[in-house]
């Protein structure tokens, strides 16, 4: 009797190719990230305190305003000013929330391409900043309605459309601020006490150095972002949007390749 032996190292296992996954479209990458954005409680609520704070705000013009200054540019301010102190936190929390919350690991296993995420958040921190100063317009068109009926004056538009694009353009600065120190602490509380910081105490230390420094009176343009994109509420000459500039490129643009930078090499946990 003969023994037949097998021998396994001459058994050829076909070779299969792998299916390779189509990539993730752009769209869908937004259309997540949008959902990330308000579907948390702090998102949530963010967007919730807004609209309440809008129709406060509203309310405040129509009962404690003059009658003489009842007019749009009230009803805007007054609607945009929660606008700005609260739609930055939104872009903070967009980048931050996926380390302080340790999703990241999730995302870019997920995405690969830390560049296509970060690109949506930045891309839909712009287009909310738009549409968020879009409805304070509207809010302030209708309370501006209600409001000279109430009291009994002819209704006054005092806003331009160069006047909105230049409000826009302020309210876009504080929300891509508040995206840059998302991207460069990566920290949600580092990243809020940091934009308080930027918006409150720095402009308030410029602030006191204008009163104490002739030199710091007469260039302080170039250097304080507060102070330069102030003047986006009024009409501005050319040495005004050459300041503005300036400052943007100091205080947000450079911060932001800075924290890019690092971001695309740092390590997942």
């Amino acid at each position: 009797m003969t023994t037949a032996t097998l021998n396994t190292t001459d058994v050829r296992t076909p070779a299969r190719d792998r299916a390779v996954p189509a990539r993730i479209p752009f769209h869908r990458i937004l259309g997540v990230e949008l959902r990330k954005m308000f579907d948390t409680r702090s998102g949530f609520w963010l967007m919730a305190s807004i609209l309440i704070l809008a129709v406060l705000a509203t309310g405040a013009v129509i009962l404690f305003a003059p009658k003489d200054q009842i007019d749009y540019g009230a009803f805007g301010s007054a609607v945009g000013v929660p606008m700005t102190v609260i739609l930055p936190m939104v872009a903070v929390l967009a980048v931050s929330s996926e380390w302080s919350q340790r999703s990241a690991l999730t995302t870019f296993t997920l995405v690969p391409s830390r560049a296509r995420v970060i690109g949506a958040k930045g891309l839909l921190t712009v287009g909310i900043g738009v549409v968020s100063m879009l409805v304070a317009l509207g809010v302030g068109a209708v309370g501006n309605v209600v409001g000279s009926a109430l009291a009994g004056v002819d209704q006054t538009w005092n806003i331009s459309a160069t006047q909105f694009g230049q409000i826009v353009l302020a309210d876009q600065i504080g929300m891509l601020m508040g995206f840059m120190l998302g991207v460069l602490l990566r920290s949600s509380p580092a990243a809020i006490v940091g934009y308080f910081v930027y918006s409150l105490v720095l402009p308030g230390v410029s602030g006191a150095l204008t009163n104490a420094n002739d030199w710091w009176h007469q260039h302080v343009g170039w250097f304080d972002l507060t102070w330069a994109s102030g003047n986006l509420y009024d009409d501005m000459s050319r040495q005004e949007w050459a300041q503005l500039g300036v400052t943007t490129l100091i205080w947000l643009v450079l911060p932001l390749a800075i924290g890019l930078r690092t971001l695309m090499r740092a390590e997942v946990k």
